[in-house]
C-alpha cells in the first residue's frame, strides 16, 4: 500500500515485492492485506467425535479407556493420535477442566524436589526442611504425594511388606497418575515386591559381581579371548 501511494504501478510493485501481479491487484482492490482463515484440519478421528463427546460428557475422561473403546469400534490408528486430538478438540482441551491453567511457580526444580521427597525427614537440613514445607503447601496433591512416598520408603527400610496392600489402595484413591502408574507395575508382580519389602535377603551382592564382570569384559574392547577373560575374572575375584 505504501508503494502504491508513492506512485508505483502494479507491475513495479509486483517486481519489487516479489509476488504475482494478480496478487498485487487483489490486495490493492481490498485496500489491505487479506487475512486468510486457517483451513479446517480433517483427521481420521472426525467420524468418531460424536461418540467421544458423548462419552466425555458422560464422565469418562480416561483417554486410555476411550482409546480402547475406539479400537473396539474399529479405529485402526495409534493411541498417540487419539490423545493429541482429544486434547485439542474436546471441551476445555484438558482432562481436568476445573484445574487452573496456571499454577504458582514451584520453589525448586523437579530433581531437587525428588531428592527432598526421598530423604528421611530427620536427615534434612533446616533450609531443606523449609523448602520441603513450601513444597507441601504448594498444592494438596504434592502434600499427598509426599505422604505416600514416605510411607513406601518406610516400608522399604523397616521391612513392612504387610502394609503393601493398604498403600496400594491409598495410591489408587489418590488420583495421582504418576503414582498410580507405579502402583500398576507393582500389582503385576505384587508377591515378589512384597517379599522384597519383607525379607532381609537381597540380590545386591550378585548384581555387584555382575557389574564387575561386565566391566572386565568391556575393558577387553572385544579383542580378548575367553582364556584371558577367565584369568582376569578369577584374578579379580
Amino acid at each position: 500500500m505504501a508503494l502504491r501511494k508513492q506512485g508505483f504501478s502494479q507491475t513495479a510493485i509486483a517486481e519489487q515485492v516479489g509476488i504475482g501481479h494478480a496478487t498485487v491487484s487483489r490486495w490493492l482492490e481490498r485496500g489491505a492485506f487479506p487475512e486468510q482463515q486457517p483451513r479446517p484440519r480433517k483427521t481420521d478421528l472426525d467420524l468418531h467425535l460424536p461418540f467421544l463427546r458423548q462419552r466425555w460428557e458422560a464422565g469418562c475422561h480416561n483417554i486410555a479407556q476411550l482409546y480402547r473403546e475406539l479400537v473396539a469400534r474399529g479405529y485402526p490408528y495409534s493411541y498417540r493420535s487419539v490423545y493429541k486430538q482429544l486434547v485439542r478438540l474436546l471441551p476445555e482441551g484438558r482432562k481436568n477442566p476445573h484445574t487452573p491453567d496456571l499454577l504458582a511457580r514451584p520453589p525448586v526444580l523437579a530433581r531437587q524436589a525428588t531428592f527432598l521427597f526421598l530423604r528421611r525427614p530427620e536427615k534434612l537440613s533446616g533450609e531443606e526442611q523449609e523448602t520441603l514445607l513450601m513444597l507441601r503447601q504448594f498444592h494438596p496433591e504434592v502434600d499427598l504425594a509426599y505422604d505416600l512416598v514416605q510411607q513406601f520408603r518406610e516400608m522399604l527400610h523397616q521391612r513392612l511388606g504387610g502394609h503393601l496392600d493398604t498403600w496400594l489402595a491409598q495410591v489408587n484413591q489418590s488420583r495421582i497418575p504418576e503414582l498410580q502408574s507405579f502402583a500398576a507395575g507393582v500389582e503385576k508382580d505384587k508377591e515378589a515386591v512384597r517379599a522384597g519389602l519383607t525379607w532381609w535377603i537381597n540380590n545386591g551382592v550378585v548384581e555387584g559381581h555382575v557389574t564387575k564382570l561386565k566391566l572386565i569384559k568391556r575393558q577387553g574392547y572385544g579383542r580378548a579371548g575367553f582364556l584371558l577373560l577367565r584369568k582376569r575374572v578369577l584374578h579379580a575375584l
